[in-house]
């Protein structure tokens, strides 16, 4: 039965749009996913000892791990970078009995497709260190939202019609936490808890089984998945605070395993301080599970208004900063969004691209205020942040998405946030329209040229009140001018500037609609109302 199963080396792409590779050896796309699986005459005690050497077309080595998929069944996954044949061998430590030293070959060719992903290639960060792009050099905008509980609380149906709506919008990430018992939802869907136990734990592949349909489901809309592996807030109920060091390195190392095949960015640990011992652990993990081996990008998400990352400063393995302006709506709170660390972090060397990874949410409490936050409030953070420093992405959030609630409620554990409205309502509110317009309005320029520009103002509103302050950004040669003006009013600019714009529009942000900008005076604009705008300036040579 197991030389049976062994000559059948089963092989198939694991996300829609692709043709199954089978016995007869069709192609796996390039960048797509080869997977194998393999049948074991018995389970050894780790869930990843598994490994296969691959060698390109053109003699580049790999070393990939496997993992445990249940029983006797190992699988594992590949993303193809070469055109032409591949070839492998298992290896494995201790050897997994029936499956070490196999060997066999698959081909690759490049397809046509409309997924971003097959046709540029998966992500990483630029020459510049300011964004991320595709292999092929093509910028990538990150337009995230937050669906924390989707992929783990979602019906597959449900969850379709989510990210049709998300990619509709041109949004081009979904950021979800990838394990559960954590805060906010203690099972999946169907009960079910990525591990037992806690030391030592024991994985359940059926967790992860349900896991890889909603994983891809993300990639099938062309949208990028960013995994939460692990909770990290401090509360028993949050795997990344109560595991033991050894056992979360485990957990990590096995999804890493299970997911690195696919375009990814990943998210260690959520919602943590990282400050102290809580960074040094979480530095031995980064170090453990990514080091110096070829890896996805990796982000790390920590609370609200906290900047740890100068203790980050020198580790390799970390390749963006991520920050949380989170649910204040006081004056300090604004002034940290397009005044605080990020703003000024930009400027240190090595440079990492920059991400809001959670502005407010749309229709969650304001901390301070206790009322909804609104599409405009939304709007401001979004824009704030974009040009407070070299322009990566930011992400979305909306209450009732996140947690994933199917009726009216208070989300669990998080008292104080307001009621949320069911997902399929939350998904509705304006604010989701508004940073369509928001993507579309920066892929309109060459958006990965621009920087914060302060010294375009002649005066900043901002010094005196947080609330006006208006973000200024040029491309490098200034042909290109973006400012962001949260109240309206008139912007004046230096008299002096180098270069000329030819064109000036406004651009509302609520309906991406321009209208021509005329000037004022010789060096000023007035906004068209009180509302907030974006008065855009080009030359030619930046259209």
């Amino acid at each position: 039965m197991v030389q049976a199963f062994l000559s059948l080396l089963l092989m198939s792409v694991a996300y829609p749009g692709f043709a199954a590779s089978d016995s007869a050896g069709k192609p796996v796309p390039l960048w797509g996913c080869w997977e194998q699986s393999f049948l074991a005459a018995s389970r050894p005690s780790a869930e990843v000892a598994l490994q296969v050497e691959l060698v390109s077309p053109a003699g580049q080595q790999h070393r990939i791990d496997g993992f445990w998929d249940g029983e006797l069944l190992w699988k594992v996954r590949f993303m193809p970078d070469e055109t032409g044949e591949w070839s492998f061998r298992t290896r494995s430590e201790p050897p997994v009995s029936g499956i070490h030293q196999q060997a066999g070959r698959f081909v690759c060719r490049r397809q046509s497709s409309n997924n971003r992903f097959l046709r540029h290639g998966p992500l990483s960060v630029s020459a510049d260190r300011r964004r991320l792009e595709h292999r092929d050099g093509t910028p990538f905008f990150w337009l995230g939202d937050t669906a924390w509980n989707g992929a783990l609380l979602s019906e597959p149906k449900d969850w379709r019609t989510y990210l049709r709506d998300r990619a509709t919008k041109h949004f081009s990430a979904i950021q979800f936490v990838a394990t559960a018992p954590w805060r906010t939802a203690p099972t999946d869907a169907e009960g079910q808890k990525a591990f037992t136990g806690v030391d030592p734990i024991v994985i359940q592949p059926r967790f992860f089984q349900r896991l890889d349909r909603q994983f891809t489901a993300i990639l099938d809309q062309g949208l990028l998945p960013v995994p939460v592996l692990l909770w990290a807030i401090r509360g028993e109920e949050n795997p990344g605070y109560f595991l033991p060091e050894e056992q979360a390195i485990r957990l990590v190392k096995y999804m890493v395993a299970r997911y690195g095949a696919y375009p990814v960015v990943w998210i260690p640990a959520g919602d943590a301080g990282y400050s102290g011992p809580i960074a040094e652990r979480w530095q031995r993990i980064g170090r453990t599970v990514f080091g110096s081996r070829p890896h996805a990008p990796v982000i790390m998400h920590p609370g609200g208004m906290q900047w740890p990352w100068e203790a980050f400063q020198n580790e390799s393995w970390i390749d963006l900063f991520g920050y949380q302006s989170g649910h204040g709506d006081d004056l300090k709170t604004l002034g940290w969004i397009h005044s605080g660390p990020a703003a000024k972090y930009w400027l240190k060397d090595p440079i990492r691209p920059l991400l809001n990874l959670e502005p407010p949410y749309e229709g969650h409490l304001a901390y301070q205020s206790k009322k909804p936050h609104t599409a405009y409030n939304v709007r401001r953070a979004a824009y704030w942040s974009l040009l407070a420093a070299p322009i990566a992405g930011l992400t979305y959030g909306a209450h009732g998405i996140w947690s994933w609630q199917t009726i009216p409620g208070i989300p669990l554990n998080h008292q104080g946030t307001g009621e949320a409205r069911p997902w399929h309502e939350a998904m509705r509110f304006p604010g989701s329209m508004n940073m369509r317009h928001l993507a579309d309005f920066f892929q309109s320029i060459a958006w990965w040229r621009l920087g914060p520009a302060p010294g375009l103002l002649v005066e900043q509103p901002g010094d005196k009140d947080p609330a006006a302050f208006i973000s200024a950004a040029q491309s490098d040669t200034g042909d290109i001018r973006v400012l962001y003006l949260p109240l309206g009013g008139e912007i004046k600019l230096r008299h002096d500037l180098p270069l000329k714009p030819i064109q000036s529009f406004w651009v509302d942000p609520r309906t991406g609609k321009r209208k021509s900008a005329d000037a004022a005076s010789a060096h000023s604009y007035r906004a068209p109302d009180q509302q907030d705008w974006l008065l855009l300036l080009l030359h030619p040579s930046g259209r």
